[in-house]
């Protein structure tokens, strides 16, 4: 044991939320540290490039009461007409800095792991990352996710078994 109180304990239950009217202002606050910014797009362009791709599923990752990430899973099943029916895909994911190290986002992504194994035909799920000196990859090794061997447009894809 660590020692270090749960993400409980320092500001509630961790939660998937959707992005309304009311909360949009403090999700697009959010931003990781300025050496983390290369890794992932700010939630102003994942919410824009959302709405203009059916799959897209996001919500806002809330710590207790508080606005603290953000994710976004690409959902095959989504699209008026799948290409395939078994495809998800981690598209992005941020913790606010603020809240970074307190198991917020290892939390969220089991979070939507049980949303993700609701889902039909099921069985993985997909992310990549980019390499590098701030990469999140021991993040994701860390929370159940491997190498594919396989790299696109640079990044580094993983899996994960559901």
């Amino acid at each position: 044991m660590s020692g270090r109180p749960s993400a409980a304990s320092r500001g509630g239950e961790v939660s998937l939320r959707e992005v309304t009217s009311e909360n949009l202002d403090a999700v697009l606050a959010l931003s990781v540290a300025p050496e983390q910014q290369t890794y992932v797009a700010s939630n102003a362009k994942s919410i824009a490039q959302a709405h203009f791709h059916p799959e897209a599923w996001f919500r806002a990752i809330y710590a207790g009461d508080k606005p603290s990430g953000f994710l976004m899973l690409h959902d095959e099943n989504l699209r008026p007409e799948p290409r395939r029916d078994d495809y998800y895909f981690l598209w992005r994911l941020m913790v606010d800095q603020a809240f970074q190290g307190r198991g917020i986002g290892r939390r969220a992504l089991e979070l939507l792991a049980v949303h993700v194994r609701a889902r039909p035909r099921a069985r993985v799920l997909l992310t990549s990352c980019l390499p590098g000196p701030a990469t999140p990859e021991p993040f994701y090794s860390a929370c159940g996710f491997r190498r594919t061997g396989r790299v696109e447009d640079g990044e580094i894809e993983l899996v994960r078994e559901l």
